[in-house]
């Protein structure tokens, strides 16, 4: 099991087969009449969200049986595992409200944790057939990939992505399409902005560490499985993400219920 986590390329092509199996299985929902559910705290679920996290749990389990997982849905129903050095943060379905909205700007992701620290993580926009990864300095890659239930991921090769630094004319900021406040905008003031983009879930991270946008400042409440799968794409890219402060975004914050505080991802440093 150890050596299998310190190969990290080879976990990771396990998740990304992982991933575009819980794919294609939110893919059935998405092309058909679902029924919306309202969990406790107002955020919506639906059996998309139950079915791809099934599937997840049952991948990992099979390849990795002793590495704890905590995932959205079953935390949220109140199972929580014991996590100690190592252990899968998993967010089925990141961007309900963009899958129910059908925007596309949905995705899967997976991401293993150690020492705190996203180590190697796994997002794709299944109905974009986006998929970005991975698993270290120079590692991170993003790949055309269209959903498939075998989880087979098709012809076409991953291409190395990198964080750009930022030119001298301003920078490209990314902002949440549903979650945008007052506090984000009153932050973004201390920068020179000569662009803003919005996308859903975790491909703002994914933007970033592609090259296509600088910042992504966040003011909401967000939980760590909304953010570590895109958090290890990014540092694999040569990005950071950040609190406010400048202190490292850590996993694992037990204390605080596993949610996050405030934070900023950026590009590669000037």
């Amino acid at each position: 099991m150890t050596s299998l986590i310190s190969d990290r390329a080879t976990l990771t092509e396990e998740l990304r087969k992982i991933a575009i199996r819980a794919g294609a299985a939110i893919m059935d929902h998405y092309h058909s009449e679902f029924e919306v559910i309202h969990k406790e705290d107002k955020s919506p679920v639906t059996a998309a969200d139950k079915d791809a996290e099934a599937l997840i749990l049952e991948g990992l389990r099979k390849f990795v049986p002793d590495i704890p997982v905590v995932s959205e849905e079953a935390a949220a129903d109140g199972h929580i595992p014991e996590i100690g050095h190592s252990f899968f943060l998993v967010d089925p379905l990141d961007g309900t409200k963009e899958f129910v909205n059908k925007n596309g700007e949905f995705t899967v992701n997976i991401a293993l944790i150690e020492d705190r620290v996203p180590v190697a993580g796994v997002v794709y926009a299944p109905a974009k057939d986006r998929m970005f990864f991975g698993y270290g300095p120079g590692q991170a890659f993003e790949q055309t990939v269209t959903p498939s239930p075998e989880g087979t991921e098709g012809p076409n090769r991953p291409t190395s992505i990198a964080a750009r630094k930022p030119s001298e004319d301003g920078l490209v900021v990314i902002a949440s399409r549903t979650h945008r406040d007052t506090k984000t905008d009153e932050y973004l003031n201390l920068y020179k902005v000569k662009e803003f983009l919005a996308a859903g879930s975790s491909l703002k991270f994914c933007l970033v560490a592609a090259g296509e946008a600088d910042l992504y400042p966040r003011h909401g409440r967000t939980m760590e499985w909304d953010t570590a799968a895109g958090h290890a794409v990014l540092l694999s890219a040569g990005g950071s993400v950040t609190q406010l402060d400048g202190t490292p975004l850590l996993y694992g914050k037990t204390e605080r219920g596993l949610d996050n505080p405030f934070f900023v991802a950026r590009g590669a440093l000037a």
